[in-house]
């Protein structure tokens, strides 16, 4: 092995020189970190897991131009702060959310309801044909860190008491009317899991979520 291939000494604690080592040479000549950053610490934070972020709200029933931008806007804004963007993979302000997020480079997963992968919409990177019909709202709810209510009749309520049930963060943006704009600041019921913060734009629902998120890690 080259002189040049070692690690250096000085950067290795002696408490956990032997770790350290291990780690070292179970890399590839790619993959060694530069001289002054622990590999230890590197390999922990090359491995954290990806924020995944659920919007919800009107299929393609009820979606009106201004849930479409609203989703859009939310979608672009997820795949910004790198985080994954799940979605119920159908149209609407899925179909909205996922394109906002692939134009900003992200990654779209979608759980739908079918059990037939060609029914999600085209910018679904991952599909997840769940076969489960309504069912599949609570897998949503589940799979998600925090979730994000755009407008949404009693299909996104669903989803939203799933979240409430097993106190998942979530936004509601109020000028997108439907279910976000009546539970907005509320709960769902008397036992008060969570509070369903209201936001005024796709931004501040997005500061917002990943607010409460960062207090809770």
């Amino acid at each position: 092995m080259l002189r040049s291939e070692l690690p250096t000494p000085v950067t290795i604690s002696t408490l956990h020189v032997k770790y350290e080592l291990i780690l070292w040479y179970s890399l590839s000549l790619r993959e060694r970190p530069a001289i002054g950053i622990p590999i230890s610490a590197k390999l922990h934070h090359k491995y954290v897991k990806k924020t995944q972020i659920l919007v919800i709200g009107h299929n393609d029933n009820g979606c009106l131009p201004l849930h479409r931008k609203i989703a859009y806007d939310v979608g672009h804004l997820v795949a910004e702060r790198g985080a994954i963007l799940l979605t119920g993979g159908m149209g609407g302000v899925m179909r909205a959310a996922s394109s906002g997020a692939k134009d900003a480079g992200g990654t779209v997963v979608g759980i739908i309801p079918p059990k037939d992968a060609d029914a999600a919409n085209e910018f679904c990177d991952i599909v997840i044909p769940t076969g489960l019909g309504l069912m599949r709202d609570f897998v949503n709810a589940y799979a998600a860190d925090g979730i994000i209510i755009v407008g949404g009749g009693v299909g996104t309520l669903s989803e939203m008491c799933a979240a409430y049930m097993h106190n998942k963060p979530m936004v509601a943006i109020r000028s997108s009317g439907g279910m976000a704009e009546k539970y907005a600041d509320e709960y769902l019921d008397h036992r008060k899991h969570v509070l369903i913060v209201g936001a005024d734009s796709p931004s501040e629902s997005i500061d917002t979520l990943f607010g409460i998120l960062d207090k809770g890690s």
